[in-house]
Parts: C-alpha cells; sequence; structure tokens
C-alpha cells in the first residue's frame, strides 16, 4: 500500500499548506491507492451489486406491482415507486460490504494496512480516504441501477436532478463510513456476516425501499424512522416524482449522520491497534 500511494507523489506535496487543505490531499492520496486497486474491477463492482434490484425490480415491480394499486407519492406505477428505493438499497450494500472486505483483506489477509497507519496522515484524512473509496464504489453501482430506472420509466431528469443525486451521494457516504467501522472492529470475515444479517438485510426490508412508512401503525414508525435508509429511500422518491413533497430534514439526518460517523471513524483510525 505504501509503495502504491507513493506512485502520486504530488498529491502530497505542499505540507506547507493549510492544515484543511493537507487533511485533503492526504484523504486523496488514500483513496488514489483504493483507485489502484479498483480500476481493474470496475464492471465486476458496478455489476455485482446489480444483480439483486434487478431480481427485485422483475420480481416485486412487474410481477406483484402489477397486481397493485398506482398513483403511490407521484409515482405512476409499483414498479416507478420502488425504483428510487432500489438506487438507495444498491448504494447502501456495495458502499457497505466493499468497504468492509476492503478493510478487512488489508487487516487479515494482505498483512499492509500496518503501512498506512504508520504513514504521518491525520486519522481523519485515513477515514476520509477509505469512505470515499467506499463512495465511488456505491456510485458506481448505483449508476447500473439509475440506468435501469431511466430504461424503465423514460424519465432522465426524475433520477439525475441535483436534488436526487445528492441524497444518493450521502447515502453512500453514511453506509460507507459504517463498513470502515465494522472493517477496523471486526476480527473474522464470520464477523462481517454477523452486521450484514442483523443490520444490513432487515434495513434493506424495513427502510422504506418497497413500501410507504406513512402508511404503517405508529409503533412500526418509531423503528423504520430510526434507521438512515428511509430517509434516503423517502428523500429520493419525493425528489424523482414530487419536488413539492420533499422531505427536507432527510438531507438533515443523513449529514448528520455522516458527521458522525467521521467523528468515530477518525477516532477508531487514531486508537487502531493492527
Amino acid at each position: 500500500m505504501a509503495s502504491e500511494l507513493r506512485l502520486k507523489p504530488e498529491v502530497t506535496s505542499g505540507r506547507s499548506q493549510s492544515p484543511l487543505s493537507t487533511l485533503w490531499q492526504d484523504s486523496i492520496t488514500i483513496l488514489w491507492g483504493d483507485w489502484l486497486d479498483l480500476r481493474v474491477r470496475v464492471v465486476q463492482v458496478a455489476a455485482s451489486g446489480l444483480v439483486s434490484p434487478l431480481i427485485y425490480i422483475l420480481a416485486f415491480g412487474l410481477g406483484l406491482g402489477n397486481t397493485m394499486r398506482s398513483g403511490m407519492e407521484g409515482a405512476n406505477s409499483y414498479l416507478e415507486f420502488m425504483l428510487p428505493g432500489m438506487v438507495a438499497l444498491s448504494s447502501m450494500t456495495i458502499c457497505f460490504a466493499g468497504t468492509v472486505f476492503s478493510i478487512c483483506g488489508e487487516r487479515l489477509f494482505t498483512k499492509n494496512f500496518e503501512e498506512m497507519l504508520l504513514m504521518p496522515i491525520h486519522p481523519i484524512s485515513l477515514y476520509l480516504g477509505k469512505m470515499m473509496a467506499g463512495i465511488l464504489r456505491g456510485l458506481m453501482t448505483s449508476g447500473s441501477v439509475l440506468l435501469v430506472a431511466i430504461l424503465f420509466t423514460g424519465k432522465i431528469w426524475s433520477f439525475l436532478n441535483p436534488l436526487f443525486l445528492l441524497l444518493l451521494l450521502l447515502n453512500c457516504a453514511v453506509f460507507s463510513g459504517l463498513g470502515v467501522l465494522v472493517g477496523l472492529t471486526v476480527k473474522s470475515l464470520e464477523s462481517v456476516g454477523i452486521y450484514n444479517n442483523f443490520i444490513i438485510v432487515p434495513m434493506s426490508f424495513l427502510g422504506a425501499t418497497f413500501f410507504d412508512p406513512a402508511q404503517l401503525p405508529a409503533a412500526l414508525k418509531v423503528v423504520v424512522y430510526l434507521l438512515p435508509l428511509t430517509y434516503t429511500s423517502i428523500g429520493l422518491r419525493a425528489a424523482a416524482y414530487d419536488m413539492s413533497q420533499f422531505p427536507w430534514y432527510s438531507i438533515v439526518v443523513l449529514a448528520i449522520a455522516a458527521l458522525g460517523l467521521s467523528f468515530l471513524g477518525a477516532r477508531q483510525f487514531a486508537n487502531q491497534q493492527d
């Protein structure tokens, strides 16, 4: 890893610059190291997270959806209703899993994670670099799902407007950050399965990807609105079909979650022992 990071010396130069500039350049350096490994697997990464959303689209959107009423939150059909949720779901899955396995591979198998910890880089830069690498993975996969959504609906601006893309970026930041924390703390790959089964899989179905949380009983609403994916799903849906009903609080919730994970991630990097 250290030798790969030195392949981009212009990023690490200029130590006399401001602290924020230095933090940013160091973050880009860490991101560049991950990109060197990721660039040879771009197609694989983009396609791997597309399988589950396509299955859901075919089974629920085209199958079950034909038996359900239309007109849900501005959508003309249940297929249109669930497509923004599929974008949220795919970005969450690949951001979390890709980041966790990337860090676990460096920590538990290649054993080059210690070299990165010894570099004279601030912990927040280490966190941001790894988190941005996760965002990049998530955008690759969600971009594939966006293409499918546009092909099914023909609504280009609905899925590519700035508000939609902002929420998508925040969602990637949240779950990439969560992936960094899990990747730094797990002791084995078996432990990753526990996090996936008890956090990611339940959130996939309870995060408002397939239903409107406003229709739930009050007790269930409390549970659903504790999940960050819920705010992404309802926000993306409103940004795509009904901007007048956009829940602006969803941006605030996701931004706070991303900042909180940044604090925890930097602290974990500062205390990491490998």
